[in-house]
C-alpha cells in the first residue's frame, strides 16, 4: 500500500490518499463505490493484471486507509483527489473505471479536466446522470429514500450497513449469491469509513446533477448495469446515461444486483478486458 500527499484546495489541509499500483502496461484506475474501499476490487485486480494492464486502485478520502477530514465530500473535491492521483503518478492513456458513486468522479473528471490523460471510460452500476427526483428530473429516485438512509446512518450506522449489504448483493430468502462471511467482510470494509464521510458522500451521490458532465464525454465509453439493481435503479441511471453518450456500449446484466463486481465477476472481468484492450 502506498500514499500520495496533497493539499486540499479549499481548506489547505494536508490529505493522504491510500492506493495500490500493480504491474505495468496501460493504466486502469479503479474508483470504488459507497460505502466500501479499494478492497472491493479484489476479484478484478488479478484478471486485469494477467491481461497485461497496470492496475491502480485508491481509497476515496474518508474511506479505507485514506485520510478522513471533516470537509471535502462534494464531487468537485473528490474529483480533485482523482486528478491528483493521475498527475502524481503521471498516468496517461488511462482507463477510468467508476463503480456506483465512483462513476460520478469519473464523469466529473472528464468534464472538468478533459481527456489528456484518459482515453476510455467504464461506468459500472453508476449513479449518473442524476439520482434525485425533482420537479424537472421526474425519472429520479424519490427524496424520501435518501432521507431514510440519512436517518438510519445517524441512528445505527453498522446496523444500516448490515441491511444495506444484503440489498447491495441481492440477498433474499431464496437467493444467496454471497456467503455470510463475505457479507461480514464487506460490512467491515464499510464500517472503516468515517461516519461523517459516509453521510456526506451519501448526500453527494444523491443530490449531484451530472447531466452536463455526461453530455460532455467524448471518449469511448462502456456502461454496465444489472437490471435487478435495487440500490441504483437502472431506469434512473444507466438507461439514461447510455442515451446521453453517443456511441457508448451498453451492457445490461440480466438478474444482476448492484454488487455485480462479485456476483458476476467473471463476466464483468471479461467485458472490462475486452473493452480496455480493444483498439
Amino acid at each position: 500500500m502506498k500514499f500520495i500527499t496533497k493539499q486540499d484546495a479549499t481548506t489547505g489541509e494536508e490529505i493522504q490518499l491510500s492506493y495500490t499500483d500493480f504491474s505495468a502496461g496501460r493504466p486502469v484506475v479503479l474508483i470504488h463505490g459507497w460505502p466500501l474501499s479499494k478492497e472491493m476490487w479484489e476479484y478484478q485486480v488479478d484478471d486485469l493484471v494477467s491481461a497485461g494492464l497496470r492496475v491502480i486502485a485508491y481509497d476515496r478520502r474518508g474511506f479505507g486507509h485514506s485520510a478522513k477530514p471533516w470537509q471535502g465530500y462534494d464531487y468537485d473535491s473528490l474529483t480533485e483527489d482523482l486528478r491528483d492521483i493521475l498527475e502524481q503518478l503521471d498516468l496517461r492513456d488511462a482507463v477510468l473505471v467508476g463503480f456506483s458513486m465512483g462513476g460520478g468522479e469519473a464523469v466529473r473528471y472528464l468534464s472538468r479536466y478533459g481527456s489528456e490523460r484518459v482515453s476510455k471510460l467504464v461506468l459500472v452500476s453508476a449513479v449518473p446522470p442524476f439520482l434525485a427526483k425533482t420537479s424537472e428530473n421526474s425519472e429520479g429516485v424519490d427524496q424520501g429514500v435518501f432521507e431514510e438512509i440519512m436517518v438510519s446512518l445517524k441512528e445505527d450506522r453498522i446496523g444500516f450497513l448490515d441491511d444495506f449489504g444484503k440489498k447491495f448483493f441481492g440477498v433474499s430468502l431464496m437467493n444467496h449469491p454471497v456467503s455470510a462471511p463475505l457479507l461480514d467482510y464487506y460490512r467491515m470494509l464499510a464500517s472503516v469509513a468515517s461516519p461523517r464521510a459516509t453521510q456526506q458522500c451519501a448526500l453527494a451521490f444523491a443530490q449531484t446533477d451530472f447531466r452536463a458532465d455526461v453530455q460532455a464525454i467524448r471518449v469511448p465509453t462502456l456502461i454496465i448495469h444489472g437490471d435487478a439493481d435495487q440500490t441504483v435503479p437502472i431506469n434512473a441511471s444507466s438507461d439514461r446515461t447510455a442515451a446521453m453518450i453517443p456511441g457508448s456500449q451498453y451492457l445490461v446484466y440480466e438478474d444482476a444486483p448492484h454488487g455485480l463486481f462479485y456476483t458476476h465477476k467473471e463476466k464483468l472481468n471479461q467485458d472490462l478486458i475486452s473493452f480496455i484492450t480493444s483498439a
